[in-house]
């Protein structure tokens, strides 16, 4: 039995998320751009956007192997680079079966490698550590570990870096990024990949042969929506309705700690959506919410499974009305803010009892 009584979606739009790839691939018509879908494709389903992208990209890009092995599951025959590589010894036989591009990043994966018998055909990409300190070969190790690679090795590899704050234009770290990345691949002359998304909308000369596209892929900018060279569309919306009203007096407070208190007579709405749907409890008084294409606050903290709004400006509010959390008229930067956090995590967390209706 497939049935849903409470009204609370994640509506994911796939002809938007087709709209956003080709826009944002057309700034580097140079590059092949990889679409990035770890993480359930950030949240939106990573079967359904791969099986919406699979006629528009080269590769699709994931964390770690078994989120790959679901997309071989689901009949998904693209490429797939995994950006944390092999985590096993046996990840390698996986990887070349299953047609997956492995990320070196460590010399212990470099190890394993050396140790397949016979060697290793499959397709492999180097990172290249140039100040994210997070993964990646040092610069002065990346000689030898080239020379610890097979001729037929060498011959597909893709050097790599990530970038640490790309998403800042005013920051001297990217450019820098850059030219110590160019500086050792004009060595050495492989293919190269440094681009995400905000590399790709903000560095143009970060763009290679091979792009990453990530967050801007669902229509959530990594910089400021001002700044952008496109104009994206959001792919996710997340909406719920209002499930009862309730009029308050002067003093009167709502929910748990009595964090907010009427100044004023106000109507409270109350919305079947709360933090176990992955609505974030750090939401303050005053984050907005869409309702009846009007703005209205936050009243009251995040519940397990509700929030109230206070509705006391808006006219004609009755339960059932429809309301949106984030998506086309409620931007998920602008919620985010409300929450001291990013889109990304916001559109990651939304958990598995937040049903999903695709627009296709």
């Amino acid at each position: 039995m497939n049935y849903h009584s409470r009204k609370t979606y994640s509506i994911i739009n796939l002809p938007a998320l087709v709209s956003n790839y080709n826009h944002i691939a057309n700034l580097a018509p140079q590059s092949e751009t990889i679409a990035i879908i770890k993480a359930n494709a950030y949240g939106h389903g990573a079967i359904e956007v791969a099986k919406a992208l699979s006629a528009h990209v080269p590769a699709l890009g994931v964390a770690f192997i078994d989120e790959a092995i679901e997309l071989r599951n689901a009949g998904i025959t693209l490429p797939i680079l995994i950006t944390e590589g092999a985590l096993s010894y046996e990840d390698f036989s996986i990887a070349l079966q299953q047609n997956f591009w492995l990320m070196i990043h460590t010399v212990e994966q470099v190890g394993w490698l050396n140790k397949q018998s016979p060697s290793y055909t499959g397709k492999l990409w180097l990172k290249i550590d140039t100040g994210m300190n997070r993964l990646g070969i040092m610069p002065s190790e990346v000689d030898n570990v080239l020379a610890r690679l097979a001729g037929e090795q060498l011959q597909s590899l893709v050097l790599c870096t990530h970038f640490s704050s790309s998403e800042e234009i005013e920051n001297p770290k990217t450019l820098l990024q850059i030219k110590q990345f160019e500086r050792i691949n004009q060595k050495h002359g492989y293919k190269k990949s440094l681009a995400n998304s905000a590399g790709i909308l903000n560095w143009p000369e970060s763009h290679g042969d091979y792009n990453r596209l990530g967050i801007a892929l669902y229509g959530a900018t990594p910089i400021p929506v001002k700044a952008s060279p496109v104009k994206l569309t959001p792919v996710m919306t997340l909406q719920s309705t209002i499930i009862a009203l309730r009029d308050l007096s002067i003093g009167d407070s709502v929910g748990y700690g009595e964090i907010w208190q009427a100044k004023r007579p106000s109507r409270i709405a109350t919305i079947a959506i709360g933090y176990a749907d992955g609505y974030p409890r750090s939401a303050k008084n005053g984050t907005p919410v869409w309702i009846n294409g009007q703005i209205a606050p936050m009243a009251g903290r995040v519940s397990m499974d509700m929030i109230t709004i206070d509705v006391t400006d808006l006219a004609q509010v009755q339960i059932g009305d429809v309301v949106e959390l984030w998506g086309e008229n409620m931007a998920i930067e602008t919620v985010a803010e409300y929450m001291n956090t990013i889109n990304y995590e916001l559109l990651t967390r939304i958990s598995a009892r937040v049903p999903k209706k695709y627009i296709f």
